[in-house]
């Protein structure tokens, strides 16, 4: 894929890694670019980009955006919420926030724009996902829940969409220093630098992106001993006590 080529949509698109994508396509010349936010009065004027009303919980507002934007070539589902909410004792509201955002989000988009970009040639979906799939703390993990269950749908769909000639790539990182993470004392990479791997995965034609280090080491545990994803148990274990 020629980025240049593309009329971009990213939702989630006035902060964070969703406006470090609307930058970062209009750097590398992207034709359009449709910003999409809840309140779109929120997004910052730059050339080039078309600012657009999507609440990706509501369906109706997710068909209306496919029909304004049915020259879309290329899908970026960023949109994202966390509440650190615990699976055993959290809000269930807050759990189902996260679910209808993260999960249910992406799966109105990608029905809604699959035809879209079936009558473009194919085009591509980029999904943004989190090593929080893979792995759990004690806090955020019904976000974590949920960004897996987004990654079990992004590499479904890559299947269902491949006879169209959609390319259905998945972006994962760990901490990314956004609003979202703003409270959290953690080792944090620059919004910029994960959308540039993102973007170069996406053009290579990745199905895969892990973004930095940290998210490569944690996918790699995931074929080995279960017990190294959980450190602090295995601590507890053998007599060492929590880590």
């Amino acid at each position: 894929m020629d980025i240049r080529d593309e009329i971009a949509l990213v939702t989630g698109a006035n902060r964070g890694i969703g406006l470090a994508f609307v930058t970062e396509l209009r750097r590398r010349g992207v034709k359009k670019v449709y910003a999409a936010a809840r309140r779109p009065e929120t997004l910052p004027e730059l050339p080039g980009v078309v600012p657009l009303e999507v609440d990706v919980t509501d369906a109706a507002s997710v068909a209306r955006a496919a029909s304004t934007a049915a020259d879309t070539t290329l899908l970026v589902n960023n949109a994202g919420v966390s509440t650190f909410a615990r699976l055993t004792d959290g809000p269930e509201e807050d759990i189902r926030r996260e679910m209808e955002t993260n999960y249910f989000g992406p799966l109105r988009t990608v029905r809604a724009f699959a035809p879209v970009l079936a009558a473009g040639g194919g085009g591509a979906v980029l999904n943004v996902l989190s090593v929080m799939a893979w792995m759990a703390y004690e806090h955020s993990n019904s976000y974590g829940a949920s960004k897996a269950a987004a990654w079990a749908l992004t590499n479904g769909v890559r299947y269902e969409l491949a006879g169209q000639g959609t390319q259905v790539t998945a972006l994962a990182m760990a901490g990314v220093d956004t609003d979202m993470m703003a409270g959290i004392e953690d080792e944090k990479s620059a919004p910029e630098a994960i959308v540039r791997a993102a973007l170069d995965g996406l053009e290579a034609g990745a199905l895969e992106v892990l973004a930095d280090e940290r998210t490569a080491r944690w996918k790699a545990r995931l074929g080995e001993d279960p017990a190294l994803l959980y450190p602090h148990l295995a601590a507890a274990r053998t007599g060492g006590g929590a880590a």
